[in-house]
């Protein structure tokens, strides 16, 4: 099936009315108002274009915060973390804050709900003559990624895990073999080899009439690699962080003391 956004021809042959007509009235000899409201798109209502933001944002934001400090610490105190080169630390920390993230937002049973973008921003922003160009301005979260996102958590909730199984989890996501130019790669994946294996050996005494349940933990935790680090910035951060870069915060509290 395909997922394509139907709507694409006919934004893509409109995506410039808004602006014409507002450069327009800068010509028009008669002053009056000759905004054709005709060309102006109807908003996209498919997934993969419709964009969001949290219809609460105030508390989400701030839950939101609490579990990424949650989840910066608990990989500050992973006494194997701390053994491997600065570089090995920062190189794991882009790669697995996301999925750990996710994994705290499944863990403290955290929900929120969304609603469109307001349909004047992009207006204002014309209006307000912004220097960002559109090669430069950042993707706004949309309603696609937003359900991806629910589904991953609902996939958990589903699944029940317990705190031991949380830790381990967030283990095997930590020590990541696969993420490039590791100076530790071999210790790293003997590290996600002790992490599944503590996570397995968890699983079995408290689901014992449940074989599957390990393979159905490591097939949900593939999900989270699926979620975008743009996603959640931009959905749960943005709003308290303005124009500052995420990552920076993230190293700086995991190397503070």
């Amino acid at each position: 099936m395909d997922n394509a956004c139907q709507c694409t021809d006919y934004n893509d042959r409109q995506s410039n009315a808004i602006l014409y007509n507002i450069l327009n009235q800068e010509n028009s000899k008669s002053g009056h108002n000759n905004l054709n409201y005709n060309l102006i798109p109807p908003r996209c209502n498919c997934e993969m274009r419709r964009t969001v933001c949290l219809k609460s944002p105030a508390d989400i934001c701030q839950e939101a915060s609490g579990v990424l400090v949650k989840t910066i610490h608990f990989m500050k105190n992973v006494p194997a973390f701390n053994q491997l080169p600065k570089n090995d630390q920062l190189s794991l920390l882009h790669s697995c804050w996301v999925p750990l993230f996710i994994l705290g937002l499944a863990q403290e049973g955290m929900n929120f709900d969304v609603i469109d973008t307001p349909a004047n921003s992009m207006l204002k922003r014309i209006l307000l003559n912004s220097q960002e160009s559109s090669e430069t301005e950042r993707e706004q979260p949309t309603l696609a990624g937003v359900n991806k996102l629910k589904s991953c958590l609902k996939k958990f909730w589903s699944l029940d895990l317990s705190p031991k199984e949380y830790a381990y989890l967030k283990g095997t996501m930590i020590f990541n073999p696969d993420v490039k130019d590791l100076k530790a790669a071999l210790f790293v994946e003997g590290l996600q080899q002790e992490a599944q294996h503590a996570l397995r050996e968890v699983v079995q005494p408290l689901h014992p009439g449940d074989r599957s349940r390990f393979a159905h933990i490591l097939l949900a935790a593939s999900m989270l690699k699926t979620i975008t680090p743009n996603l959640i910035t931009e959905l749960f951060f943005r709003p308290v962080i303005g124009q500052a870069d995420l990552l920076d915060f993230l190293v700086d509290m995991l190397f503070s003391r």
